[in-house]
């Protein structure tokens, strides 16, 4: 036995001795542990906790360097029989620790003392299971040397303690002290092993994390009398609503109750079995009792561990409860409108990304599911459909009310329709802001992108697995968007669930954050949730997609085959009213919110088809030969056309386009606001890169609204301002901005032009830069606050320098990205905007980073 005169000079004595919790013991989280401190608050509430002694995580770093401490000073409190539990405490629960090791000090002389006590089986059954405990534990031997044996009366002890002596060629160590320090050092190196490192690493722990133990009184739960052990807690861990829930099993110990086939009962009185309430109604009222008082002294919802011994409650330990997103939403706010905690604090205790899984149908998460392939999660939600390869065929099965899901390499515009029509997206191509990513999110649909294992054949209408398994059309599959995973068959799913602690939630919410929330919404439908989810307004309403309605595309294909400007304006005064009524629409939607238009952005090819039936059948909607039409799609393909012919260079070079979309705007603010809709829309041109763009655009625009005023004899108002999506256009804000009332950066294009990275196609490696360490993150995931947020600062900067009233934004998938939120506020933007269904997500972490901000030191 070594003692303490060994240990290193570098540890102060208050952090490596051993300290028996009291009140008033020297315990913090950050140097024994969270159990260690949880376990003191529950002292400090006079709870009936066994006496029990804390090893600092210097103590125990020692101990795993061979440094042991005085195992006599340890033992001391503990009498002099003791019957021990060693249990771990790190910092935060989550990043686990070794197994606890139970009954140690069990040897023949406190065998022969329990018999009498307890009683012979009860005995037998604590020492059977200490040598098995410790035979695997501390002297790692193979469990397997226990198959075939008798584990249970005394032939059963005798068969296991010889077979400890078989193996180890010693007989069964019978000094406590010697036992206690082969688990304290077992424990203690099992912490810092390379495994355990990578692993707790993997849960966000740091490199150099500490690992604390504790040592605790055994409470028998074995015995005379009624005796056993059990957890109990009083919400659903799945919903987060009152319900007492837990297990309890007469004659165990630990948590034995929590084993499957253990034949545990209820705690309350059930009518589907047996319960501790009618068992012993005593222990139970008791158990109600302190698990209530810890809700209110820990300010937590907690899991109370506990044993019964003779009748008599002991509680081992206070855990907090684990929860589902949507359980930890009703938890917080139930813990504030009871006064336990304040509203602040409650908006802190739910994760941002968290409130996106109650706005959308989740796999349940206790289900058994055949994960047959997995990809980017793009779009969270999940549904359950058959498989369909086209847009046609979404719509077919639409039509029949079947649930149906579209299996893509990757979409395209002409896709959306198909989108709509089904349940949920899969691609084989795409990162995360990916066309289907994109879209997905805006219009709530679950996607996974990415999925590179799978090899989709359109032809044959099937999709290949990595394990060679083919599904065809009309197999059934479910569609995780939440964790990127696809399942074989259709997996239980949990409802939506926006409650009133949902909403209460957003309300503390929207009284803190100090940076405004808009979304992004392309058409009505977007906008309803928008105003659903409580959004300012709309930062970001992309026209094009309102052209891919059947209805409208093969008008506007009639524009884009036009070789006259003329021409081009007889197609235009076809959309003209279609347009126009979508801006209506969105204004009375809206109700005088802020609406941000952008014009046209896409380069016309997308509007065009590219399959053979789709030219054939677009040569007889326009009544022109094949040759033609097929002649003039060449014409227009470019090399790289998210660099071509897009955004305002249309707008320059066929501002015919333009004047359209202005006029359809202007006479749309006319036609809402005689409803009583105040509208001042903002217009946005796209892809700016050049202050004369600017100018070009804004004197047309400016004169098609003179034209308006003039022939409706109605004044109105609107702003124009730019997206930023290029470096140029941040690196010359100062000269753009004199001419604009708003810059909005387009985070996504901007991304991809910084860096030079197809967002489309980054998918396929960016996993492997990720985990290389060549990018911390997804750049298209969480904002490049060093190179882009460096653009965005220089693009604010000189923005404001020019004009001191201009508005800033962002606009792209980023803006409802906690991290780049909290850039944003920083830099001093006014508002972020996002997917529709990403809004409350913004709304809650923009409220976090204020609460954090008002408290720090």
């Amino acid at each position: 036995m070594q003692h303490d005169i060994n240990r290193p000079k570098s540890r102060s004595d208050a952090n490596s001795r051993p300290e028996l919790i009291t009140p008033t013991a020297p315990i913090a989280v950050a140097s024994h542990g969270g159990r260690a401190k949880c376990l003191q608050r529950l002292v400090r509430m006079d709870l009936p906790v066994p006496r029990t002694v804390a090893l600092s995580f210097d103590t125990v770093h020692g101990i795993a360097s061979g440094q042991m401490p005085d195992m006599t000073a340890l033992l001391e409190p503990f009498g002099p029989q003791p019957l021990l539990c060693v249990r771990p405490s790190s910092e935060d629960p989550d990043w686990g620790g070794p197994g606890a090791v139970l009954n140690v000090g069990m040897n023949d002389a406190l065998f022969v003392d329990l018999c009498d006590r307890i009683g012979q089986d009860a005995a037998t059954a604590i020492y059977i299971r200490f040598v098995q405990g410790y035979s695997i534990n501390v002297a790692r031997l193979d469990p397997d040397m226990f198959d075939g044996l008798i584990l249970e009366g005394r032939e059963g002890l005798h068969q296991v303690l010889s077979a400890y002596e078989e193996e180890t060629e010693e007989a069964f160590p019978q000094d406590p002290a010697v036992q206690l320090a082969g688990v304290l050092r077992s424990m203690s190196r099992a912490w810092e092993g390379t495994t355990a490192r990578l692993l707790r690493q993997a849960k966000g722990a740091p490199a150099d994390a500490g690992l604390g133990l504790i040592v605790q009184e055994m409470a028998y739960g074995l015995g005379k009398g009624e005796c056993g052990s059990g957890v109990i807690q009083l919400v659903s861990s799945s919903t987060g609503r009152p319900k007492i829930t837990g297990r309890y099993l007469s004659q165990s110990q630990g948590r034995d109750a929590l084993r499957k086939d253990g034949g545990s009962i209820y705690l309350a009185r059930d009518p589907r079995g047996p319960s501790l309430e009618d068992l012993a109604p005593e222990a139970f009222a008791e158990l109600i009792d302190y698990t209530r008082q810890m809700r209110i002294r820990l300010r937590e919802e907690m899991q109370t561990e506990f044993t019964i011994e003779n009748g008599q409650v002991h509680v081992l330990d206070g855990v907090r409860i684990r929860r589902t997103p949507r359980a930890a939403v009703r938890i917080a706010v139930a813990l504030a409108n009871d006064g336990v905690i304040p509203p602040a604090e409650a908006i802190l205790r739910v994760e941002p990304r968290a409130v996106t899984e109650m706005l959308h149908r989740q796999v349940d998460p206790e289900a058994r599911t055949e994960v047959i392939t997995r990809g980017i999660a793009a779009s969270p939600g999940a549904a359950a459909g058959k498989i369909v390869f086209s847009s046609a065929a979404a719509q077919t099965a639409a039509s029949r009310d079947e649930s149906c899901i579209l299996i893509r390499r990757e979409t395209t515009p002409e896709d959306i329709r198909g989108m709509h029509a089904s349940v949920a997206v899969l691609t084989e191509r795409g990162g995360i802001t990916s066309h289907a990513a994109v879209i997905a999110r805006g219009i709530g649909l679950p996607c996974v992108v990415g999925a590179s294992d799978l090899r989709v054949n359109l032809k044959r209408k099937t999709v290949t697995m990595a394990d060679g398994r083919v599904l065809k059309e009309g197999d059934e599959i479910t569609v995780d968007g939440t964790n990127g995973s696809v399942i074989l068959g259709s997996a239980p799913l949990h409802e939506a669930a926006l409650d009133e602690a949902f909403q209460q939630l957003m309300a503390w919410a929207d009284q803190f954050r100090d940076i405004g929330v808009r979304a992004n919404a392309d058409t009505p439908a977007d906008a309803e949730i928008a105003r659903r989810f409580d959004a300012q307004g709309i930062g970001l309403c992309r026209t094009e997609h309102m052209f891919f309605d059947p209805g409208r595309l093969t008008v506007m294909r009639e524009m884009i085959f036009a070789a006259q400007a003329d021409d081009r304006k007889a197609a235009l005064e076809q959309l003209l009213p279609m347009q126009r009524a979508d801006f209506v629409e969105l204004f009375r939607i809206m109700q005088g919110k802020p609406v941000c238009i952008r014009l046209l952005d896409p380069p016309l090819h997308e509007f065009l088809p590219t399959d053979r039936d789709g030219i054939r059948s677009l040569a007889e909607a326009l009544d022109r030969p094949l040759s033609d039409v097929t002649r003039r799609i060449e014409e227009m393909a470019e090399h790289n056309p998210m660099l071509g012919l897009r955004g305002v260079r249309l707008g320059i070079t066929m501002p015919e386009i333009y004047d359209m979309q202005a006029r359809a705007i202007f006479e749309a603010v006319l036609e809402a606001s005689r409803d009583g809709a105040q509208v001042v829309p903002e217009i946005m041109i796209p892809l700016v890169s050049a202050k004369r763009e600017v100018e070009l655009v804004k004197t047309r625009v400016e004169a098609m609204a003179a034209l308006v005023r003039s022939a409706s004899g109605q004044s109105f108002d609107f702003r124009l301002g730019v997206m930023v999506e290029t470096p140029r256009a941040a690196l010359r804000a100062g000269e753009i901005a004199p001419h604009t009332a708003f810059l909005s950066f387009g985070t996504n294009d901007l991304t991809q032009m910084t860096y030079g990275l197809s967002r489309d196609d980054a998918g396929r490696f960016m996993k492997t830069y990720v985990q290389q360490g060549v990018y911390p993150e997804d750049p298209f995931h969480i904002l490049d606050s060093d190179g882009v947020g460096e653009l965005l600062q220089i693009g604010a900067n000189r923005g404001r320098e020019a004009r001191k009233d201009l508005v800033l934004s962002i606009c792209g998938e980023h803006g409802g990205n906690p991290e780049s939120i909290a850039f944003c506020r920083q830099a001093g933007f006014d508002y972020v905007s996002c997917s529709p269904y990403r809004v409350p997500v913004a709304r809650l972490a923009a409220a976090q980073l204020a609460v954090k901000e008002a408290i720090r030191p």
